[in-house]
């Protein structure tokens, strides 16, 4: 893993709430919470993916939006995020508002000008999950690994993307690898109980 520059993340999602997260050094599940009431475990609005419209809640959102404090820049020259109007941060800002095909070809945008941009390609795999294109999400998910490697993060991320997908055993499986490595990360802890909120209904997060 390199270690070079950190990435600090400043945008406020109501966290990139699946995208809808807040940070400012803070995290990318903030900035990517999900509006929608099945994605809350607790209460929280949040999304994997993440809702980018709504303030931030003070509990931790349920959600596959990786919290970013803390992950390595790769890209030590012309790192995204720096700009208001560039690629990534137009890609928040759009998935905050709910519209996930513009904040796709933001983020897509962005991974193909800085493909060493760990937060670009989360938010790319996050658009993908909301618009239920699971494929091109597991192969942004894989771009963002090739990166920084399969962290806790990012196997939260995974998680609620199968969750998404209604695949629980498979998201079980994630989450709790992801849980292993991180135990106290209160989005694994608050995916794994909307997991189990989602099996008990038989029904995938719409």
């Amino acid at each position: 893993m390199s270690t070079s520059t950190g990435r600090v993340l400043v945008a406020v999602l109501a966290s990139l709430a699946l995208l809808s997260g807040c940070e400012t050094s803070t995290k990318l599940g903030d900035l990517m919470r999900s509006n929608t009431s099945d994605a809350q475990a607790t209460g929280s609005v949040s999304d994997s993916a993440a809702n980018i419209g709504p303030a931030a809640t003070s509990e931790p959102a349920a959600t596959g939006t990786v919290t970013t404090e803390g992950l390595p820049a790769v890209n030590t020259a012309g790192l995204l995020g720096s700009d208001p109007n560039d690629d990534l941060n137009q890609g928040k800002r759009h998935y905050r508002a709910g519209n996930y095909g513009i904040a796709e070809r933001h983020f897509r945008r962005a991974v193909e000008t800085h493909p060493r941009d760990a937060e670009a390609w989360v938010g790319l795999a996050a658009c993908y999950d909301r618009l239920k294109r699971f494929e091109l999400a597991d192969r942004a998910y894989r771009g963002a690994v090739a990166v920084i490697g399969d962290t806790p993060e990012i196997l939260n991320n995974q998680g609620y993307s199968y969750i998404l997908r209604g695949d629980y055993a498979r998201a079980r499986e994630i989450l709790f690898a992801a849980q292993a490595r991180d135990p106290n990360n209160p989005y694994i802890q608050n995916n794994l109980v909307l997991l189990d909120k989602s099996m008990r209904r038989g029904k995938a997060v719409q």
